[in-house]
């Protein structure tokens, strides 16, 4: 079992710009963000693999926010720029075996942080 700790969220103005942290507690191939804004489902946000060679945005974000990986410190970044109210949501870290978009393919979810972008 890998224990995910995300850090990061608060609250910004629209415009304005978030860095999401998530440590893992052992190497995983694919970490990846997720998001869950109120009344919605949880979607895909970025993934990354060891490599660095897969680097999966959703359209939503884009030119926007920047997945980025230590892998000596187990630990993956989201760097969210020129941010907007749809982004806000809880995010969530998650870890498996590759990179991917699909949220099935993650075995290991961390507890979420709030990120909310206000008007």
């Amino acid at each position: 079992q890998v224990q995910l700790v995300e850090s990061g969220g608060g609250l910004v103005q629209a415009g304005g710009s978030l860095r999401l942290s998530c440590v893992a507690s052992r190497w995983n191939n694919g970490l990846a963000w997720f998001r869950q804004a109120p009344g919605k489902e949880r979607e895909f946000v970025a993934a990354i693999n060891w490599a660095h060679s897969k680097t999966p945005y959703a359209d939503s974000v884009k030119g926007r926010f920047t997945i980025s990986r230590d892998n000596a410190k187990n630990t993956v970044y989201l760097q969210m720029n020129s941010l907007k109210r749809e982004d806000t949501a809880v995010y969530y870290c998650a870890a498996g075996q590759d990179a991917t978009m699909l949220s099935g393919q993650y075995t290991n979810w961390g507890q979420g942080t709030q990120v909310t972008v206000s008007s």
